[in-house]
């Protein structure tokens, strides 16, 4: 079989999380390579994501590592054997791999948690915020460009809009529902748009006040994607250099921390509508 050349971030993960096995276990490349009767390069190649592993060898591996927990073996199982082709594979080649991979994240999450300090969510966005965003952020591309943007996002919100959403919740800075990314009326609707996703029974709306004292977390914008067990979680953030996806243990803990924190100073869901609807108000 020939090894893929651009792994997945799922695909990612499930090979990281083989290797925190082995480790744990205090086994070498070499030592698992015997386990399963392969050479030590393709436990290599699978633990890089480069090559995929059966459920029948992943088990086995699991059991040699003497890894107890049945949940994540299975949760393991299902990544090692999943073949969806979702509908963000037309975009692969045509957009950066961090499109697809965020897509797929949010396919097979079992929850997402998002803050966001100074533009509204990305599942919330309309498309002309969405267009207007990716205009000003990358002004020198092509209107065709931009729009291949805007329809992929809009193609995400399935994971909330769609057929079977997962639960979602949100905290908002009020300084991203003032912002006027791309006007008056653009952002009437994006307002309207968030109060009528609020009164779901699968999304709660939380809002971090202007009038709050002794808030720190403005920097606190995150993403944070449930896996079917929660060591398989995962928090998205943007840096400098792209769209980084933190995974280890300690990280997850720390984010599932400060996600409570900031919504523990938020207004509550009735008071944070109640407050978008008077911003809309004074529009």
């Amino acid at each position: 079989m020939a090894l893929r050349r651009e792994p997945t971030a799922r695909q990612m993960r499930l090979a990281v999380e083989l290797r925190k096995l082995r480790d744990a276990a205090g086994l070498t490349t070499r030592d698992a390579a015997a386990l399963l009767g392969v050479s030590s390069a393709q436990i290599s190649q699978i633990e890089a994501g480069l090559a995929g592993v059966s459920e029948k060898r992943l088990r086995r591996l699991a059991a040699n590592y003497a890894c107890s927990d049945a949940e994540l073996i299975d949760a393991l199982a299902a990544m090692a054997t999943d073949r969806t082709r979702g509908w963000w594979e037309e975009y692969r080649g045509i957009l950066p791999s961090a499109y697809q991979d965020l897509a797929e994240l949010d396919h097979h999450a079992t929850f997402r948690h998002d803050v966001t300090v100074i533009h509204v969510p990305g599942l919330f966005q309309t498309a002309d915020y969405a267009r207007a965003l990716f205009a000003y952020m990358n002004p020198e591309f092509p209107e065709s460009e931009v729009e291949l943007r805007v329809e992929h996002r809009m193609k995400r919100k399935v994971v909330i809009e769609g057929p079977d959403p997962i639960p979602y919740e949100t905290v908002i800075h009020e300084a991203a529902l003032r912002i006027k990314v791309a006007g008056r009326a653009a952002s009437q609707a994006q307002l309207a748009r968030i109060l009528e996703m609020s009164e779901a029974d699968h999304v709660t709306v939380q809002v971090i006040p202007f009038a709050l004292d002794d808030f720190a977390g403005a920097g606190s914008t995150l993403v944070h994607l449930g896996g079917t067990v929660p060591r398989l979680d995962t928090v998205v953030r943007d840096a400098p250099h792209g769209t980084a996806f933190l995974d280890s243990e300690a990280q997850l803990e720390h984010f599932r921390t400060l996600f409570r924190r900031v919504k523990e100073a938020s207004l509550p869901p009735e008071q944070s509508r109640d407050l978008i609807h008077q911003l809309a108000k004074e529009l």
